[in-house]
This record gives structure tokens, sequence and C-alpha cells, in this order.
């Protein structure tokens, strides 16, 4: 493609038109991978990032985290807070102020009630774009003053909830019943997949596994081959008897998870040694794609490489583009 024909790639939507970017495309919450490293990048290629707040320990490295990535970048970029049921929970209100204070103008909320959350954005003039995995859900957050929805299908890396509804469904069935923008979200890593979301009913993308394998992810270089390597049946999903299913890399230790459950009346106690966030870190430090746990989509099967954010960007919406104006309209006639 020419420069010349870079330069006018315009791909317009309701979502790119509220959140003032250039591309229908997001890189959501990621728990280790959401830094000032990743968002940047995302940002300066014309799509939306999002920092992970409780990657980062305290209130006070967030807000730290946040300036590092204005110092990068001075296109939008946004923020996750994700709400988990938790005996501790984290001190989510002097997270929220950590983001408000940094002068953050997206959030990204997901999980458990987040009500409070979005009224206390709200309240700061931010616009909140909420995750989700079913329509009742989706429905229940436009109400509470949700921006716009990313709805999230069965495909998908990390919690797919416990419908199953996989996003050929799932999308367009939230299309129907919802007025907001919104995003799809699980299975999409190229054009081919944007102009479906964009056919479904949605206003844009929202990938992670994808933007996981990217020059610039702050992962080891081998859990990227690994994903490259891998094809669309390479998940696990685990914890299905806690009803708290995740979808993530097949390996040895979400093989060997699967089959604890497999053998009937599991609780979480005889997992957590596997499954333990300090066990999946020294994993991922370390290289070891077998070493722990780590979320991944039945995505990898449509990854082949391992390009920059900017040529990973450039190329879904050329690709897009491309499927729209000529592939689709040559039906037509």
């Amino acid at each position: 493609m020419t420069n010349q024909r870079k330069h006018e790639m315009q791909l317009k939507t309701r979502f790119t038109e509220m959140f003032g970017v250039d591309y229908p495309i997001v890189q959501g919450g990621m728990q280790w991978v959401g830094y000032a490293e990743m968002v940047a990048p995302v940002a300066e290629a014309g799509a939306l990032g999002f920092l992970t707040a409780l990657t980062q320990p305290t209130p006070e490295a967030l807000a730290k985290e946040i300036q590092r990535t204005k110092d990068m970048t001075d296109k939008p970029f946004g923020v996750n807070l994700t709400i988990l049921p938790a005996i501790t929970p984290p001190p989510y209100a002097e997270y929220r102020q950590a983001i408000i204070e940094g002068g953050i103008k997206i959030v990204e909320t997901a999980g458990y009630k987040p009500k409070e959350h979005i009224d206390h954005f709200k309240q700061h003039g931010i616009k909140v774009i909420h995750k989700c995995t079913a329509v009742r859900h989706a429905l229940s957050a436009e109400r509470m003053g949700a921006d716009a929805i990313s709805i999230d299908g069965f495909e998908c890396a990390g919690h797919p909830g416990e419908d199953d509804i996989p996003g050929l469904i799932l999308i367009p069935a939230a299309a129907n019943k919802v007025k907001i923008p919104m995003l799809a979200s699980g299975g999409f890593a190229d054009g081919r997949g944007l102009a479906a979301a964009l056919a479904l009913g949605a206003d844009g993308i929202n990938m992670g596994t994808r933007f996981c394998v990217t020059q610039e992810a702050p992962i080891h270089e081998s859990f990227k081959r690994q994903m490259v390597e891998n094809d669309e049946r390479m998940t696990n999903l685990i914890f299905r008897t806690l009803h708290n299913t995740a979808r993530v890399m097949k390996n040895a230790v979400s093989d060997e998870v699967v089959e604890i459950e497999g053998k009937g009346g599991a609780k979480f106690e005889d997992v957590v040694h596997l499954v333990a966030g300090a066990r999946g870190r020294k994993a991922m430090a370390e290289g070891d794609a077998d070493g722990g746990i780590w979320s991944a989509g039945m995505v990898q099967g449509l990854i082949d490489d391992i390009p920059t954010v900017k040529e990973l960007v450039d190329r879904i919406v050329a690709d897009a583009i491309e499927i729209i104006d000529s592939r689709l309209a040559a039906m037509t006639h």
C-alpha cells in the first residue's frame, strides 16, 4: 500500500467519534501487560490503549505510570479498572482518585458491580467503557450510565462468563438491544475480524491476545513465539467447575488444573498452588511458557507474526477497508 493511501485511511464509527481516536481498535486491560511500553505505541498508532490499574502495586505507582505514558504520547489513552470480588479488596477509591487526578478521560471498567465506580468517574467527566460477557450485563451497564460497552464472546482470553455464547451470536444479539456504542471483544486479530464485527453491528473491536504478540508488548519473547506456534485449539478452560471460568493457554500447568477439576468435587485450594499469580509472573519473567497460567484466546490460531504495534494497526485497518470497499462491494455489482 502506498504512503498516500495509508495517509488517507479512514474508518470512522460512533466509537472513534466519541473517544477521539483515529481507528476503532482497542487494546483493553491486560494484567501484567498494560504498562506504558504497551499503551503509548497503541495510542501513537491511532488506536486506544489501556493501562491496567491493578498491575500497579499501589495507587501512587499508577499515578507515576500514567505520567510515564503521558511522557511517551500526547494522544488519548485510558486506564482499566477491574473490579473483582476479594476477601481484602484493593483500595479502589484510591485507584479511582489516581486516575482522576492523572487527568485520564477514558476508563475501561470490568467485573463486579461497577455502579459506584461509573458514578464517580462520570462526576469528573470521564467516559466509561464497561466490559461484560452477556447482553443482560451490557444493558445493566448502559442503565448505570456507561458511555460504551465492550461485549466479550466465549472465544476470548480471560473470563468468558458462564453462558458460553460465541461472538457470532453475542455481538448481533447485543447490537439488537444496546443503544450506546459497542466494541466486539474475543477472537479478533485482523482486518477480517474488524470488518466482520462492524457488519455484526459493533462500532469497533477490542483485542488482547493479538496485542500481546507485538514487538512492544512487555512479555518474554518465548511466550510470543509460543502464541505464534499455537493453533486455535491451544487453550484450556479452567475453573469451570468453580463457576469462574477462565480461558488460558494450554500448557502443562493448565492441563493439570483441568485434570484435577475433571475428577470432580475440586475446591480452589486443590489448584491454588498451580494457578497462583506469583507462579505465573515468575514463569513469564523467565520465559517458561509451561511454568504457569497464562491468559490467551483461541485467536492464537490467527496469529503468525510478531509485528510492531503500528504495523499491526495499519495492516488491520488497511485490510478491513479493502474488504469493505473492494471484496464485499464487488459482490453487490
